[in-house]
């Protein structure tokens, strides 16, 4: 993956030093300034920009994410420092999040579900929508599994607090089984994939470019999550900085700049999976095949909260209610905030 041109001194950030920790060896950290003289979702004054120089907005994201789309699309010109942070999985950027680390980061519906119980300071200020074809239930290449009725028993791998751990449970309800009656053993994405390739995992519910990596050396798809799923990813933000005047308008511009890289992503697919591709190490062609699968179910959009959204990830609350994961019914409600909306709408 390009380097940054500008290093980050870690040891002059406790923050930033302290989301590295929390992701360890699964993390990587950049940091990008920018030398653009206005931001993209607001006309300002110069002493507000002034101000934005000044302001630095910390950003997690995924392995080949946000920070390679906004590259690629030429829109990583920010008037303000952004510094992006790398982690594996939703629950791990709500942790940071939480920890004063990370000012913004994205998730599937779940992980926020999760921080309610745990009384975690994050905010979700829109929705992500996007295709669910990169969720499935993998097995090894010699299975002889044809359903995931054949898993009962056996050792599945699964996320947890993840989409990995809701699609999980709601393909066993289909088959008249709970996690109960599986060996669910809950990994992060690298030790599943680790403990998937050494054939100590009789199936692995999981999502991202771990399923083209599995795949490549031979992984089947028992079950897609495709039509399990909602969608509906959740961009989430730390309370703190939707309180702070200049971070707030630096998240509004990040927002808007985000909506345009995924219009560009869509407009330039080989372009995008060449690079992607690269990014995590696998076969362009497996990288291109599955972003025109995911473009044909549905574009991706930032989208302003909505009834729609709550009422969305309400359901999948209820479900891990229902199923024991958490221990009482919550209101997710109170993890949505609006206050972002109407920058949203403009976003031209």
């Amino acid at each position: 993956m390009p380097k940054n041109n500008v290093s980050i001194n870690l040891q002059q950030n406790f923050f930033f030093s302290l989301a590295c920790l929390l992701a360890l060896a699964t993390t990587a950290c950049s940091e990008v300034k920018s030398t653009s003289p206005t931001p993209i979702a607001a006309n300002l004054s110069s002493s507000q920009i002034a101000l934005l120089n000044t302001t630095q907005l910390h950003v997690a994201k995924s392995k080949g994410g946000w920070d390679l789309n906004l590259k690629l699309a030429k829109l990583d010109n920010f008037p303000y420092q952004t510094q992006f942070t790398e982690f594996t999985g939703g629950n791990l950027m709500v942790q940071s999040i939480n920890a004063g680390a990370i000012d913004l980061g994205s998730a599937s519906e779940i992980p926020p579900i999760f921080a309610i119980e745990s009384k975690a300071s994050v905010k979700i200020i829109a929705t992500l929508k996007g295709p669910t074809v990169g969720q499935v239930v993998l097995i090894p290449k010699d299975s002889t599994a044809k359903t995931i009725a054949d898993l009962k028993g056996k050792k599945v791998g699964y996320v947890k607090a993840t989409t990995s751990h809701y699609f999980l449970i709601k393909m066993l309800e289909k088959v008249g089984l709970t996690m109960k009656d599986i060996n669910a053993i809950p990994l992060s994405i690298p030790d599943g994939l680790a403990a998937f390739r050494k054939g100590q995992l009789d199936a692995w519910a999981t999502y991202g470019y771990s399923i083209p990596q599995a795949k490549k050396e031979g992984a089947q798809v028992l079950e897609s999550a495709k039509d399990i799923l909602s969608g509906n990813f959740v961009i989430i933000a730390s309370p703190n900085a939707i309180a702070d005047p200049q971070k707030k308008v630096a998240i509004a511009d990040f927002l808007c700049r985000l909506q345009k890289s995924q219009t560009w992503r869509e407009s330039h697919l080989k372009k995008w999976s060449k690079n992607y591709a690269k990014t995590i190490d696998v076969d362009e062609g497996i990288v291109y095949q599955d972003a025109q699968q995911g473009l044909q179910q549905r574009r991706q959009e930032v989208l302003p909260v909505s009834d729609e959204a709550i009422a969305s990830q309400q359901k999948v609350a209820d479900t891990f209610f229902q199923a024991g994961v958490i221990p009482t019914k919550v209101d997710v409600k109170q993890l949505w905030d609006s206050s972002f909306n109407e920058d949203i709408a403009k976003c031209q």
